[in-house]
Parts: C-alpha cells; sequence; structure tokens
C-alpha cells in the first residue's frame, strides 16, 4: 500500500514531484538575530531533500509579521542572500522547495519589532504569553485600515518575489492556524463591518487579494495556500465560520493554486459546524490537488491517498527526527521517535 507514496506526481506543466511525501513547514526558531537563514539550516533541508517538496518554515513578510524569537524573514537583501544558500543545498541534493509565507497578526509581539502596533483585523486580544518567550504578554492589537491591508497585500506579494529571487520553486501562503490571513477569516477574531468583514464574501477577500495578487507576480503554478476551516489554535471556532469557508472554497476552486494545504495539527479532529473532520470538509468543495497533514503514520497517509481523501500528504515532526524518512519508508525501516528534546538542535 505505502507504494502510492512514491509515485511522482505532477502539481502543474512547470513542477513534478518526485513522490507524494511532502514536508511540513515546521517552526525551529534557528535563524540569526537579524532574522537570516544560517548554514546550519542550509544543511538541515539539504537532509531532508528527498521529499518530494519541502515546505520552508514559515517566514515573515516583514519586521511587524514577528511572533516568536528567531523565525527567519524574507524582506531583506542579507535574507534573500540566507536563503539562497538554503534552496541551493536542496536543489544540489535533488530536492524542491517552496517558502511559507507569514504574518502572525495579532500574535506578533512588539519586543520582536522595536515597538509599534500590533495589526490584526480587529481589536481582539489573544489571552496568554508568547511561546519560546513565555515573559511577554500578547497585546491588544491595531484594527489595521484599509490602507494598512492594502500594503500588507503588496508586501505579502513582494515576499513573493523575493522568495523566487531567493531559488524558492514557489510559496505557499500561510493562511492557515489562527495566523495573520486566518484572523480575517473567522468570526472570533474579525468584527469589522467595512469591506473586509461581516459577509462570507467580505471576511474572504483578504485572503483571495493576497493570493490573486502573488499568483500575477509569479503565476499560479508556484502559489499555493494553507487554510483551518476548523477554528483550534489562539481562535475559537464560530458556526458562522462554515459559510465564510464555504465561500472561499468556492472561489478556490475556479483558481489554479498549484495545491491547497490544511492546517490543522491533528487531522482526527472534529468540527461540528463543520460535520466531522475539516480534511472532509474540504474535499467535498475541493476537488484539485489536496495536501492532508496532522498525524499520519506512512500507511495512514498511504490509504488516505488511495481513498482520494488527498492527493499529497505532508509530515512534520517525523521529518525532526528522521532526515532520511522518506527512504526509510521506502525501505519499511524502523523510524526514531520524535522528542521535544530534538527542537533544540538543527540535525
Amino acid at each position: 500500500m505505502s507504494d502510492i507514496l512514491f509515485h511522482p506526481f505532477r502539481l502543474n506543466a512547470q513542477i513534478e514531484l518526485n513522490n507524494r511525501i511532502l514536508m511540513a513547514p515546521l517552526t525551529r526558531c534557528m535563524a540569526d538575530d537579524d532574522l537570516v537563514p544560517t548554514a546550519d539550516m542550509a544543511a538541515y533541508y539539504a537532509r531532508r531533500a528527498d521529499a518530494g517538496l519541502i515546505i520552508s518554515e514559515a517566514t515573515i513578510i516583514r519586521p511587524d509579521g514577528q511572533g516568536y524569537p528567531n523565525t527567519p524573514g524574507l524582506y531583506s537583501a542579507a535574507q534573500i542572500e540566507g536563503w539562497k544558500q538554503v534552496t541551493g543545498a536542496v536543489h544540489r541534493a535533488g530536492g524542491k522547495i517552496f517558502a511559507q509565507l507569514w504574518h502572525t497578526g495579532r500574535v506578533a509581539h512588539p519586543h520582536f519589532f522595536g515597538g509599534g502596533d500590533v495589526l490584526a483585523p480587529s481589536a481582539e486580544k489573544v489571552e496568554g504569553t508568547v511561546p519560546r518567550r513565555r515573559d511577554l504578554t500578547y497585546v491588544t492589537p491595531k484594527p489595521a485600515s484599509v490602507e494598512e491591508i492594502h500594503q500588507l497585500v503588496e508586501d505579502y506579494t513582494q515576499a513573493a518575489a523575493n522568495a523566487i529571487e531567493a531559488g524558492f520553486d514557489g510559496v505557499e501562503i500561510h493562511g492557515a492556524n489562527g495566523y495573520l490571513i486566518d484572523q480575517f477569516l473567522h468570526h472570533d477574531s474579525n468584527k469589522r463591518t467595512d469591506e473586509y468583514g461581516g459577509t462570507p464574501e467580505n471576511m474572504s477577500r483578504f485572503a483571495l487579494e493576497v493570493t490573486d495578487a502573488i499568483a500575477a507576480r509569479i503565476g499560479w503554478e508556484k502559489t499555493a495556500l494553507r487554510i483551518s476551516p476548523g477554528a483550534y489554535f489562539n481562535m475559537q471556532g464560530d458556526a458562522r465560520d462554515r459559510q465564510v469557508f464555504d465561500y472561499l472554497l468556492s472561489e478556490l476552486q475556479s483558481r489554479a493554486l498549484a495545491y491547497l494545504h490544511i492546517g490543522i495539527f491533528d487531522d482526527s479532529m472534529e468540527f461540528d459546524y463543520l460535520d466531522g473532520r475539516a480534511s472532509a470538509y474540504v474535499r467535498q468543495r475541493y476537488n484539485k490537488t489536496l495536501v492532508g497533514v496532522g498525524g499520519f503514520s506512512a500507511q495512514g497517509a498511504a490509504q488516505a491517498i488511495a481513498d482520494d481523501k488527498f492527493d499529497l500528504i505532508a509530515i512534520g515532526r517525523p521529518f525532526i527526527a528522521n532526515p532520511d524518512y522518506v527512504a526509510k519508508v521506502r525501505k519499511q525501516e524502523d523510524l526514531v521517535e520524535y522528542r521535544d528534546d530534538m527542537l533544540a538542535t538543527l540535525v
């Protein structure tokens, strides 16, 4: 059954993957103090180049998008040069890599960008403290003005162009997991009454504007998107969210994304307002290339693809513990179990 994982898969006319196993985006917080990727990061990604596609760790599009320490950026010349070392190493090892573009929105913190406003759809604060910096408490965000939203669209688009300059094969827009784009898509975080809030069309507007602008700049074949219809991280669910994602998915179905990626930590999670799993809800509404994620074993992933639940599968923590994950699965060798202490170093 696992043989299906090793079938080549053509994303589009320009990009063919060697297999159906993707390396999921994994926040490692290992960039230098200027948020420039390091030589250790280049070696880390190159060791995992057997994946059909690597999706980079989430990478911020501009300084005020930072919500965690030492997360890399894609807005400065030095960062672009640093990423060139990463993409070059991956390509020399025979792999392909997309950059995941990120703004954390209301879970950003002024500590990381020298003070100033945290931008979000609405002044809805997340309770708690910043992971890896528990001394920092979240602040109440400033609702982004329409002009600031337009600037964010431009900055996402420039970051995508920077990614292509840095040698990435494409980009995945991070529209999931409770971060900025996702915050526009859920009623818990979006209380706006203007053209970016209130109705499914308005709440989807920012996500579609970012997606369309990036695709116009770098091409649809290099543009992917991650979404989280089920609110589960830094977000409370609301039954009205389903109408937003019904509309968003109908719009995405009419576009030519490289792929759509479901953002969830555990695919077995169920949501009342989605009538079950988020992945099943999305598949019923989107019949183009879909990437599943969330705790799959190799056998479970192969079965899900065979059952047409997904076309591709993204593997996360097992790739941290097993740089040679693809080879081990192919040879049916035992995998090293992931442990939290593995996050401390890049291996």
